[in-house]
């Protein structure tokens, strides 16, 4: 459902709103479109990350909202209303409780008695997941593999490949990745400007909006 939910009358502000705003539960996972989507779990298998039939998952640095897909167990609520919710404490350590209507809570910090390992979800500054999230009634799923088949689920970061794709395109006009508010202005002589570039320092180096196109 698509919405506008804040309304300003400066003109900047408003630029940005008319780019980014999306649906409730916009995603920003798998950025290279490489199947970077995917966790794992021994007892029910895949768990989706960026669900092409439904809302996805959107990560910010203070949380995770939105739904994960798994074809055996149904939806995952990453962020319920009454109780939980995943939380990210802004240097990517997860904490805290999804929701699944068919197997409960799963833990994204779980403690294994008497072990000082941390087996809790992370996420480092390219955006990559890693580690073990715990269900009682599910066991153990983990979030990256490079064997026996590789998979891994990524978040989009705003970084320095965004800033170089920006940089080759300053100054040109028209529909272009690093032309920022092209949608809010498409005029074909609306250049990759300053105005650009402010949109662009607004995420640097945090998780990308919704469609981000750099």
């Amino acid at each position: 459902m698509k919405n506008m939910k804040y309304r300003m009358s400066w003109f900047f502000l408003t630029a940005f709103l008319m780019l980014f705003s999306g649906n409730l539960y916009a995603e920003n996972i798998d950025p290279d479109n490489d199947g970077s989507q995917y966790a794992y779990a021994e007892n029910v298998g895949w768990l989706n990350f960026e669900p092409g039939q439904g809302p996805g998952v959107h990560v910010s640095n203070d949380k995770l909202t939105g739904f994960v897909w798994a074809e055996n167990i149904g939806w995952i609520n990453l962020s319920p209303a009454t109780y939980g919710g995943v939380l990210n404490d802004g240097v990517g350590n997860l904490s805290g409780y999804a929701w699944a209507e068919n197997v409960g809570w799963i833990n994204f910090n779980p403690q294994v008695s008497g072990d000082p390992t941390h087996y809790g979800v992370t996420i480092d500054n390219e955006g990559n997941f890693d580690g073990w999230a715990w269900g009682e009634n599910i066991g153990w799923i983990h979030f990256q593999s490079d064997s026996p088949i590789a998979y891994k689920v990524k978040a989009c970061k705003v970084t320095l490949p965004d800033l170089a794709l920006f940089c080759s395109q300053w100054l040109l006009e028209g529909d272009l990745p690093a032309n920022l508010d092209y949608h809010a202005n498409p005029a074909p002589d609306n250049p990759v400007n300053l105005f650009d570039y402010y949109l662009l320092a607004k995420y640097w180096l945090d998780f990308c909006p919704d469609n981000w196109p750099l």
